[in-house]
């Protein structure tokens, strides 16, 4: 069959490494082995029944079927907006600071096609989500990786970025709670991170997909609660992580009214927003009773004490997250993340993601998932207590 050449831009996509773990768990699984998964992020539980029957409902209304505004329903613009006052006690206009999104990996791949020109810089945190570096391929920019290290609490020094690099970036991304760090942010440091970015002219874009999940009593931190973050940066928050609601591809971002505007523009020559009868149900999440917002987290602190203290009885020194639904596990000497996970798929058919595939600085660890129930949790620190590592 006659083969059609790429255009470069594809070329230059990073290799999706999960794809090659993933084929690797296929393999395992084709002979037979009961596996347990722990490398994704894919979360287990089902959306809510009161979301549920909002699609459902909304699904009958026939001028649903039609065309939606290219920018979004007003009213779940409106929706957003509410949630960030009650949540997080920030205003917004939600006609001017709020974009509807496809998901929020749609937003955080866009955002450098938004603001980036060929060969500028942006900063990009080590280990962080790959897709970050996806978009800044496809805008031609160059990356500045600002390394999270344990000692920081996986937090970046900025005082690490070089004067050069810091002069020539003009965007950051940050992520917090972290993926795959699981490290979470504190007011002090969006205060640094916005004294930093005003003075170096950065856009900062806080990946918020976590934003739900803090535990022993401490929720997340929004970036946009320090007075003035609207006007330096956007948040891109996702239905996917909160409300159980990954496969409904809905997200949005927030903040300063021009980036929002650029998002806006690029994305009326994409789409034609989200089918409407997803917005709908989206908006009645955000406004709804918050209860099974507040199950779900007690489920995943659930989860990791079972899980964090087992690993400790076998040895491991392993720290307990502080947010998101992930563990960051130090490898044992010896192993690469990459031969470890290879190693527990091979002997325990337990599988966790290696670090390396988030950056060069993840190397010395791998990421487990707290997202399958607390008996299959135990299992996996069962089997990996057979292989006798620690």
């Amino acid at each position: 069959m006659k083969q059609f050449q790429q255009a470069e831009a594809l070329t230059r996509l990073p290799e999706q490494f999960f794809a090659k773990l993933v084929g690797k768990v296929s393999a395992v699984a084709a002979q037979g082995h009961d596996i347990i998964n722990l490398g994704q992020g894919n979360p287990d539980q089902p959306t809510p029944p009161h979301i549920v029957a909002a699609l459902q409902e909304a699904a009958l209304n026939t001028q649903y079927h039609k065309y939606s505004p290219f920018r979004g329903y007003d009213f779940l613009k409106e929706a957003v907006a509410q949630y960030y006052k009650r949540e997080f006690g920030v205003g917004l206009d939600p006609l001017k600071e709020v974009a509807v999104l496809f998901g929020g990996k749609a937003g955080l791949v866009e955002i450098s096609q938004c603001i980036l020109n060929k060969g500028d810089l942006a900063l990009v945190p080590d280990p962080g989500y790959p897709d970050y570096w996806s978009g800044l391929a496809m805008a031609e920019a160059e990356m500045c990786m600002m390394p999270l290290r344990a000692e920081n609490d996986f937090l970046p020094d900025y005082s690490e970025v070089s004067k050069e690099d810091a002069e020539r970036a003009k965007l950051m991304f940050l992520n917090y709670p972290n993926n795959p760090t699981a490290g979470v942010a504190t007011i002090p440091f969006f205060e640094e991170t916005l004294a930093f970015a005003q003075q170096n002219d950065i856009l900062v874009v806080h990946d918020f997909a976590y934003g739900a999940i803090g535990f022993d009593g401490d929720r997340p931190v929004s970036f946009l609660q320090v007075p003035g973050a609207k006007e330096q940066g956007i948040e891109i928050y996702t239905m996917s992580k909160t409300y159980n609601m990954a496969g409904w591809r809905v997200g949005f971002a927030i903040g300063n009214e021009s980036v929002i505007e650029s998002i806006n523009l690029l994305q009326d020559h994409f789409y034609v927003s989200l089918f409407p009868a997803v917005q709908d149900a989206a908006a009645k999440a955000l406004l709804g009773p918050q209860d099974c917002v507040e199950h779900l987290v007690d489920m995943y602190e659930n989860r990791r004490d079972v899980f964090i203290s087992g690993l400790k009885k076998i040895g491991w020194d392993v720290t307990a997250p502080k947010g998101s639904f992930f563990c960051w596990l130090p490898v044992p000497s010896g192993f690469t993340s990459e031969s470890f996970a290879d190693y527990l798929l091979e002997h325990a058919h337990v599988v966790v993601a290696p670090g390396i595939g988030f950056g060069k600085e993840g190397d010395g660890y791998v990421r487990a998932g707290l997202l399958t129930d607390e008996n299959r949790l135990k299992e996996a620190v069962d089997r990996i207590a057979k292989l006798k590592l620690f």
